[in-house]
């Protein structure tokens, strides 16, 4: 099963977050499929690509608790319409 998660990267104290779509299973630093875009908790900014995550959402991709928060700010229905 497909997921939409978050993948750290940056310095202790300093991390910021990649959201990729992942297997569901996978280890914490392991493979990801597609690189779908960022975000920066300390400032919280993010970018998102829109038209990706449509497509993934459509395949039946399950974003986890905090990835359907971004997706939220950024008005993408987490039913894979906008």
């Amino acid at each position: 099963m497909l997921a939409i998660k978050l993948t750290g990267i940056g310095k202790k104290h300093q991390r910021s977050f990649r959201v990729v779509i992942q297997e569901k299973r996978s280890k914490l630093g392991g493979q990801a499929i597609e690189d779908l875009g960022w975000y920066n908790p300390r400032t919280n900014k993010f970018e998102v690509k829109n038209e990706r995550v449509l497509y993934w959402l459509g395949v039946g991709a399950q974003p986890t608790k905090t990835v359907q928060e971004i997706f939220k700010k950024a008005k993408i229905s987490s039913k894979g319409r906008k």
